[in-house]
Parts: structure tokens; C-alpha cells; sequence
């Protein structure tokens, strides 16, 4: 059986890791006013926050219509038999659950769906464990059950500068953006149960950062073989010197560099920065 394997733009996989392992992607929208870009092909991330900048209301996302979700599973199955898609959290978009009613429309090729649960470079490591497995020639039940094992050791924790975004947006709530507003709280954030949840509140930004190192520290000096990501918006340099002192502090674990693109940066805003790893 011949395995392709599908995300959303929302996963920010450098092009250049898309193309190296074949990996297909179908973008979610961004809006301001009456002026829709898909991500990652319409506009780019630094385009984005520019433009955010010069706008007093906040843009509005989309998913991708199922006529397009069926348009690429269409393509899709003149080549392939079966399809790995891996999508943002269901929590907070519809776009698994759109995948998976265009596959019923799409008869030429099979839909594995896999929710990842949470979103970003996260989402990314399922989609390329999922790519190399798929490029060895694992089934695609084999490749949702190791994408299921390595949930259990994948954790992804960020910090937002601002709440507003975030409350305008209706993924968090009034009483804990104004309480977050109020007292200059830097929250740690999370996904539970597929939702974004306060984690810990904490008053200051450098506090706040040096405690998601702390509950990185908790699983990298194990010893275990750790694949991390440093995700960040507009703050290219912070993440390069996250980079350059994580890996320098331990052997055993590998980082790379990704970005909160428009979608999620529309959520987030500028200034947010996360950590998400695995073991490997």
C-alpha cells in the first residue's frame, strides 16, 4: 500500500522539510477585513505580524472548505492508496473533522485521520515520524499507533506576551484575560483535553520562561534521547539562544527552530514563545 502524508499549514514545517520528505499540505485561511491569505502560501509570517500591526481589529481564521479538502484527496488518490492526515487540535478547529467528511467524498483513497491534539512544531514531529514511516513503507495502522506512542511523551508548553488576543479570539476566557490583564501575569499555557488551558500564572516574563526550562529539565535530564523545538513569534534571536544553551546543556537532546505562523499568531500576537518535545 503507497501512504501519503497530509497535515495543515498550521503545523509551520519548513518548506524545506515538506519537500524532503513529501509531506502535503493544505492551508487554513487568514482574514482581515474583506482580504483572505492562505498561510504559508499568501502570506508569510513576518507579512503577517506587519499587517497586524497596521490593523485595529483582530483578523479572522478559516478552515479549509471541504470542496478543497476534497480537491486534494482526489489528487491525492491518483497516486496513493491511503492517506496519514495529521491536523491542529479538534478542540480548536474543525479541520480534522473536515478531512475526514471529504474522505467520504474522495472514494479514490483512504483517510487515516490522526488528531494531534495540541498544534505548531508539535503537530509537526507526528507529521514527520509520520513521513518517514510512510517512506519505509509502514502501513498506516503501524504509523497511527507509534503517532499514538509518542503522544504519550510529547509535551508543548508557550508563553503569551498579551492575553487580548487570546480572549477576543474565544480561546480563553473573559475572567482569565482580565485577571491575566490585571495583574501583568505572563501565562504558561497548555493543551487539555484538546483545548488551551492556563498552566501556571506567573508575574514576570523572564519568570515565566525560565519555568517552562525548568519542566523541560524535568524530562531532558533523564538521559533519554529528546527531540525539542523552540517556537516563537518575532522572536527570532531568543529562540537561536534558547537553541544554542539547550543543546550546549545536554547531550542528548536535538533542537530546532519554528515559528507561530498567522493562524496562530493571530491567537497568540507578537511576542509568544514556546518549547515542545518528545522523546525520541
Amino acid at each position: 500500500m503507497k501512504t501519503a502524508v497530509l497535515t495543515d499549514s498550521t503545523a509551520y514545517i519548513p518548506k524545506d522539510l515538506r519537500e524532503k520528505w513529501d509531506i502535503h499540505m493544505v492551508p487554513l485561511n487568514v482574514i482581515f477585513g474583506s482580504e483572505s491569505f492562505q498561510e504559508e502560501v499568501d502570506i508569510t509570517a513576518d507579512e503577517f505580524y506587519t499587517k497586524m500591526k497596521e490593523q485595529e481589529e483582530l483578523p479572522k481564521t478559516s478552515q479549509p472548505s471541504i470542496g478543497h479538502m476534497t480537491e486534494k484527496l482526489k489528487e491525492l488518490g491518483q497516486e496513493f492508496d491511503a492517506v496519514v492526515a495529521v491536523h491542529l487540535s479538534s478542540g480548536i478547529s474543525g479541520t480534522l473533522q473536515g478531512t475526514i467528511t471529504a474522505g467520504d467524498l474522495a472514494e479514490n483513497i483512504k483517510v487515516y485521520a490522526f488528531d494531534s491534539e495540541l498544534s505548531c512544531m508539535a503537530q509537526g514531529f507526528y507529521v514527520l515520524e509520520a513521513a518517514k514511516l510512510a517512506k519505509e513503507g509502514v502501513e498506516p495502522d503501524a504509523i497511527i499507533a507509534r503517532l499514538n506512542e509518542m503522544k504519550q511523551s510529547m509535551r508543548a508548553y508557550f508563553m503569551v506576551d498579551d492575553l487580548t488576543n487570546l480572549h477576543k479570539g474565544g480561546r480563553l476566557n473573559g475572567a482569565q484575560a482580565m485577571i491575566g490583564s490585571l495583574l501583568q501575569v505572563k501565562p504558561i499555557l497548555h493543551f487539555v483535553d484538546k483545548k488551551i488551558e492556563p498552566f501556571e500564572k506567573i508575574r514576570t516574563r523572564k519568570k515565566a520562561l525560565n519555568r517552562v526550562r525548568e519542566l523541560f529539565d524535568e524530562d531532558a535530564r533523564t538521559g533519554k534521547p529528546i527531540r525539542a523545538c523552540v517556537i516563537h513569534s518575532q522572536r527570532e534571536e531568543e529562540a537561536q539562544q534558547w537553541k544554542v544553551d539547550l543543546e550546549a546543556k545536554y547531550e542528548n537532546v536535538e533542537v530546532m527552530i519554528s515559528y507561530f505562523g498567522p493562524v496562530i499568531g493571530t491567537h497568540l500576537g507578537e511576542g509568544a514563545i514556546g518549547l515542545t518535545w518528545y522523546e525520541k
